[in-house]
C-alpha cells in the first residue's frame, strides 16, 4: 500500500478567505465537504497534533482517510454555506450528515400575473411562471427583511387572490399604516403593482436609498445615547445586507458545473441491475408512517433520469390499522398499478420501494396478484444503501460514487420529501380542525356538520351568526358562542397575525396535537 502523502505544505498555502474544502481518500473519492469562514484556519485545525488527540473517533477516522484536499474560495460565509449544501447533495460524502436529506434553502417567490401579487416563502423552485429570489442561506435574516420590506412598501399580507372589503373587516394593517389596502381601493391596481416592482428591485440588491436612511437613523440614535434602538437598527442593516446580496449568490451556485449526468447514471443503473434496457421511466414509493393518526404514501416518477412532477401521486392509507409499513406498501402499490393497468397499461421500466426485504416482498405480492410477474422491481434500504432484488437473498452494495446509486438516492429522497410534506399538511389541517374541539357546546357531530357545510375552518371562523344557524343542529345561542370563541382567538393571536392559524386554549382539557 502506498504511503499517505504529506499535505502540510498544501495546508500552509491555503488563503485566509471564506470557502469550501473537499477531502479525498486514496482512490480520489470525495469523503467530506466542509465550509469555512477562513479556509487556512479551519483546515489547519484538522492536522494540528494537539487538536487531533482531542478529536472524537469519527474525526480521527476522517483525518486518517485524507490523502488529498481541494478548496474553492467564495466571497462570504453565507455563499460558502450554499456551495457546501450543493456539493454535499451531489457527492454524498461518507462523513457528511447535514444536507444529505430533502432539506432545501428558502427562496422568495411572487406571481406577477396575479391582480395583487404577494411575496411568499418556498423551498422548491418550479417551472410555474412565478418569479423567484434566492436561495437564501440565512432564513432568520430573510424573514426579518421580508417583514421590513412589507412595511416599507405597504404590501398586503392577507391570503385572498383578490382582497375585498370582506377581508378588510378582519385586517388592521391599513389602520396602522402598514398596508396600502387595495381591498378598499386605497390604491389602484397599477399603483399597487408599482410598489411590488419596487420591492422586487429591493430584493435584487437595489436598496441603497433605504440602507442610507436606516444608517442615518442608527447614527442619530447612537448620538442620543439610545443604544437599544441603535443596536436594533444595526441588526436590521445586517439582515438587509445579507439578504439583498443573495441574487448574485444564486447565480454563483447555478454556474458551478453539475456532477449529475442523468443519461450516464441511467446506463450505470442498467448495468448494475442487469436490466435489458435503460430504465427510462422509474417510479418510487415511500411510506410516511410516523404515527397512527395519518398514514400516507408517495409515488414519484422520474423520466429519463429527471423528475416528472406531473406524474407524482400522494395517497392516504385506507385499509391498514396501526403502524405496519409492509401492509401500507402493499396497499399503495396495489392501488397504483390496478389503476394503471385499468386505464392505459403502461407499466414503468423499474419500480423502487423505500425499504428492505419486507417492503419489497409486500410490493412483489401485489404485482404478482396483478399478473405482473416480469416487472423489474427493487428495494432500497437506507442505512447502507443496499439494493434488494426479488428472490435473491444477498443485496447489491454499490460504491457511493457510482451514478447508479446516486440516481436511486435522488429518486428515494424525492419520494421521502413528498411523503413527509403530505403527512405534515394533513397534520396541520387536523390541528386547525381541532380548534372546534375546544369550543363550548360543539360536539364531534356538530363539528363535522360545520365542516361539511363550510368546507374549511377559515370559512367557519369568518361566518356570521345568521350563517352559522343555517347549519342543522346549530341554534342561535351556540352560533353566538362560536362567533365569540373565534373573536377571542383572533384577539389572542394579534401578536402574530402572519403565522399559521393554530391555537391552543390554555384551559382546554383536550390539547391540540403539535404541528411538525
Amino acid at each position: 500500500m502506498p504511503e499517505r502523502p504529506d499535505l502540510s505544505d498544501k495546508v500552509r498555502q491555503l488563503p485566509h478567505k471564506p470557502g469550501v474544502y473537499l477531502y479525498k481518500d486514496r482512490l480520489n473519492k470525495i469523503i467530506y465537504v466542509g465550509k469555512a469562514r477562513d479556509l487556512h484556519k479551519r483546515v489547519s485545525q484538522y492536522f494540528h497534533p494537539s487538536r487531533r488527540q482531542k478529536a472524537d473517533l469519527k474525526t480521527r477516522a476522517l483525518v486518517d482517510s485524507i490523502w488529498d484536499l481541494e478548496t474553492h474560495t467564495v466571497n462570504s460565509e453565507p455563499e460558502a454555506i450554499l456551495l457546501e449544501g450543493k456539493l454535499i447533495k451531489e457527492y454524498r460524502p461518507r462523513y457528511n450528515i447535514s444536507f444529505r436529506d430533502d432539506k432545501r434553502f428558502l427562496m422568495v417567490k411572487i406571481n406577477l400575473n396575479d391582480p395583487f401579487p404577494r411575496f411568499q416563502l418556498t423551498r422548491m423552485k418550479k417551472d410555474d411562471g412565478h418569479r423567484y429570489f434566492g436561495p437564501f442561506a440565512q432564513s432568520g435574516a430573510l424573514r426579518n427583511t421580508l417583514n421590513l420590506m412589507k412595511r416599507r412598501f405597504q404590501l398586503r399580507s392577507c391570503s385572498p387572490a383578490v382582497p375585498t372589503e370582506t377581508d378588510y373587516k378582519h385586517c388592521l394593517y391599513d389602520i396602522i399604516k402598514q398596508c396600502s389596502a387595495p381591498c378598499v381601493a386605497r390604491v389602484t391596481q397599477d399603483q399597487y403593482l408599482d410598489k411590488v416592482r419596487e420591492a422586487c428591485d429591493f430584493l435584487e440588491g437595489r436598496s441603497s436609498e433605504m440602507l442610507g436612511k436606516i444608517e442615518e437613523e442608527m447614527r442619530k440614535a447612537a448620538a442620543e445615547l439610545n443604544f437599544e434602538k441603535a443596536t436594533e437598527l444595526r441588526n436590521m442593516l445586517d439582515d438587509i445586507k445579507s439578504t439583498t446580496r443573495q441574487e448574485r449568490r444564486r447565480k454563483f451556485v447555478r454556474d458551478i458545473p453539475s456532477t449529475v449526468i442523468p443519461e450516464r447514471d441511467l446506463e450505470s443503473l442498467r448495468d448494475a441491475l442487469n436490466l435489458q434496457t435503460v430504465p427510462a421511466v422509474i417510479e418510487c414509493f415511500d411510506i410516511s408512517n410516523i404515527s397512527t393518526t395519518h398514514k400516507v404514501a408517495s409515488m414519484v416518477q422520474f423520466r429519463n433520469g429527471r423528475p416528472d412532477r406531473s406524474n407524482y401521486r400522494r395517497y392516504r392509507i385506507q385499509t391498514v390499522e396501526g403502524q405496519d409499513d409492509f401492509a401500507c406498501m402493499a396497499e399503495v402499490v396495489g392501488r397504483r398499478y390496478t389503476r394503471v393497468l385499468r386505464e392505459h397499461g403502461n407499466m414503468p421500466d423499474l419500480i423502487v420501494v423505500d425499504g428492505g426485504k419486507g417492503q419489497l416482498s409486500s410490493a412483489l405480492r401485489e404485482l404478482e396478484a396483478l399478473k405482473q410477474f416480469e416487472q423489474p422491481i427493487i428495494g432500497l434500504a437506507k442505512e447502507r444503501e443496499e439494493i434488494f432484488r426479488p428472490r435473491t437473498p444477498d443485496p447489491i452494495v454499490l460504491p457511493h460514487e457510482t451514478g447508479a446509486i446516486r440516481l436511486l438516492q435522488r429518486i428515494r429522497d424525492e419520494a421521502h420529501r413528498l411523503a413527509n410534506g403530505y403527512h405534515q399538511l394533513l397534520l396541520k389541517k387536523r390541528t386547525r380542525e381541532s380548534l372546534l374541539d375546544d369550543c363550548p357546546g360543539v360536539s364531534h357531530k356538530k363539528k363535522m356538520a360545520l365542516l361539511r357545510h363550510f368546507k374549511s375552518m377559515d370559512r367557519i371562523r369568518k361566518a356570521t351568526v345568521e350563517e352559522l344557524t343555517s347549519v342543522e343542529s346549530i341554534g342561535p345561542k351556540l352560533a353566538e358562542s362560536i362567533v365569540v370563541f373565534f373573536a377571542r382567538i383572533k384577539s389572542d393571536r394579534g401578536r402574530n397575525p402572519d403565522g399559521p392559524f393554530i391555537y391552543t386554549l390554555k384551559q382546554s382539557s383536550r390539547p391540540v396535537p403539535p404541528s411538525k
